[in-house]
């Protein structure tokens, strides 16, 4: 009897924290002194994420923080492919998103042959009824 109750209070609890947006990240060197560093997000069906150009006033934007360090600097800014755009009423403004999945891509100088790339990846999820508040991925990258 205690583990039925047990196993109903955690399934209970599980339940309640919602994660449609699963992401992944990955690198990979594209000479001896620069790598491409991957972040995908695959999003659950009817569910997106917004573009990292998204206007003041509108939803929170997707965006990367790289954590500072002596073995590469960033070169230019993340890229992400052309996003879907919709007129979104509540914020009155078009917006750019991205739905299933999508790749950002950051390229990185090596001052040494490998490192690890650290940072932290900010978005916000949204369905057709609600956004969930905004939540915060960090990931570790090994460039080798």
């Amino acid at each position: 009897m205690t583990a039925v109750v047990f196993l109903l209070a955690v399934t209970g609890v599980s339940a309640q924290i919602e994660r449609p947006v699963k992401w992944q990240f990955g690198a990979k060197k594209i000479s001896k002194d620069e790598a491409v560093v991957f972040m995908k997000a695959t999003m659950d069906n009817g569910w997106h994420i917004y573009s990292q150009h998204v206007e003041e006033g509108g939803p929170i934007k997707t965006s990367f923080t790289f954590t500072p360090s002596g073995d590469f600097t960033l070169v230019g800014k993340t890229a992400e492919p052309k996003p879907k755009v919709k007129h979104e009423e509540v914020f009155k403004m078009d917006v750019g998103y991205f739905d299933k999945e999508v790749v950002f891509q950051q390229k990185v100088k090596l001052k040494k042959g490998q490192t690890t790339v650290k940072g932290a990846v900010e978005y916000m999820a949204c369905d057709a009824e609600r956004c969930l508040p905004p939540d915060e991925v960090t990931f570790a990258v090994a460039v080798k």
